[in-house]
């Protein structure tokens, strides 16, 4: 993707397109109670952010809040809202801070029953910038799988692509590329509402589709919802077995302490040489999952989550330190893995799962694969979200950044392994 055109564009001055909304009658609020919002988000960052010189300057990111208030010189419904002030996210330059929506997984799922079609397919951004399909919205086969779109109802797609970009957050534009990819349909709804027929040109073709909206919920709603879809396991005949964990927040954390157990009990018995652990789409959530869920059986040694940290306490005072307590593996474990330990990462790796992988390859607990450059092996955590008093909008910011647990001779960030016989933490 040409990266160079998005970070041009980190904050852009457009012409917001009228909101159809993905609600009936929509609140409407003043420039006054906007630039309020805006105002109130900036200072919030400057003042609780525990390292805000990581991300970007004070300098900078007022820059940005001047250009975004002069376009806030209208009533504005939420989602419009959402659209000027998110142009501040990818200055922000962090998964952990950004301005969003509220509830948007609860009101999108609303809608669905409401009968509001969403964009009709499920896309893959390309390296140019264009949506490629990948499914019908929810994940069901199309015969258009794989069809480069290139104009969605008369707009090329490719701007429709970098405007969404512009309001994405994450630490890199790989990233906020592959998560506007799976919020492609969210995305296109704030900026262009929610027609009932999107008129589509494909690459290679000057004809034109009609396709209807889609009235299914998008497939990340269904997986996060689905035990199943985020977790497998499975035991091949070559003495393989792939162990698949897409989130660590799950709520019913004794339920995926026993599959765990229950995996690595099947890899026991079919005394499996090989394990492959697929984080590549994992989010994150809470350390336990992946500290008692997955290391408990691999782990060798004691380790640490991370080394330095620094952190902004409560007061609004700053702290820094080290960790200083390792967690210790079960001894004895009857169901330790000996074998080969592989993680597979890619752009969605984020939080708690990167402290995972960097644990992982710090302490030579296994191998990383797959994509990366995309998350930094720096975590930012401690999420706060606070509500804008007068659009409800969210501000998300954490309250510590956290130095993997070989600190800065790590690489920037996650990626494959390097097989160069680098030293692990002791």
């Amino acid at each position: 993707m040409n990266c160079s055109k998005i970070l041009a564009a980190v904050v852009v001055s457009v012409c917001l397109l009228p909101n159809i909304g993905l609600a009936a009658a929509p609140q409407s609020f003043e420039p006054a109670a906007l630039q309020a919002d805006l105002r109130f988000a900036i200072d919030t960052i400057e003042r609780q952010h525990p390292q805000l010189e990581r991300s970007t300057t004070r300098e900078r990111l007022e820059a940005a809040a001047a250009s975004i208030r002069g376009q806030l010189s209208r009533a504005m419904t939420q989602g419009e809202a959402w659209a000027a002030m998110a142009q501040l996210n990818p200055l922000l330059a962090d998964g952990h801070l950004f301005i969003g929506l509220p509830k948007w997984r609860e009101q999108s799922a609303a809608e669905v029953r409401r009968g509001t079609g969403f964009f009709p397919f499920e896309v893959e951004l390309d390296e140019q910038g264009y949506p490629v399909i990948t499914a019908k919205l929810g994940g069901e086969m199309t015969p258009f799988a794989g069809r480069r779109i290139v104009r969605i109802s008369g707009r090329d797609a490719q701007d429709v692509t970098y405007a969404l970009l512009a309001r994405m957050h994450g630490d890199t534009p790989a990233f906020r590329a592959a998560l506007l990819s799976q919020r492609w349909w969210l995305g296109f709804a704030k900026l262009y509402g929610t027609p009932a027929v999107y008129d589509l040109q494909f690459a290679g073709s000057p004809m034109s589709h009609r396709v209807s909206a889609g009235h299914v919920l998008p497939a990340i709603l269904q997986q996060e919802a689905n035990f199943d879809r985020l977790y497998s396991c499975r035991i091949n005949a070559d003495h393989t077995a792939a162990l698949k964990v897409a989130s660590f927040a799950w709520s019913d954390k004794a339920q995926y302490f026993k599959f765990t157990h229950d995996c690595f009990a099947q890899m026991k018995a079919a005394s499996t040489q090989r394990l492959v652990i697929d984080v590549s789409a994992n989010g994150g959530g809470d350390d336990d999952m992946w500290k008692e869920g997955i290391l408990r059986y691999i782990a060798t040694k004691p380790y640490k989550q991370g080394s330095t940290y620094v952190k902004r306490e409560r007061d609004g005072s700053l702290s820094s330190g080290s960790i200083e307590t390792a967690t210790v593996p079960t001894l004895g474990e009857a169901l330790h893995f000996n074998g080969k330990v592989e993680v597979l990462i890619g752009p969605l790796t984020y939080s708690s799962a990167v402290l995972f992988g960097n644990v992982v390859r710090d302490y030579g607990f296994g191998t990383l694969r797959g994509v990366g450059n995309s998350a930094r092996t720096q975590q930012s955590g401690g999420v706060q979200s606070i509500t804008l008093p007068n659009t409800g909008l969210v501000l998300s910011y954490p309250r510590f950044v956290l130095e993997p647990p070989l600190g800065t001779s790590t690489p920037g960030f996650l990626e494959p392994t390097v097989p160069s016989g680098r030293h692990t933490a002791p």
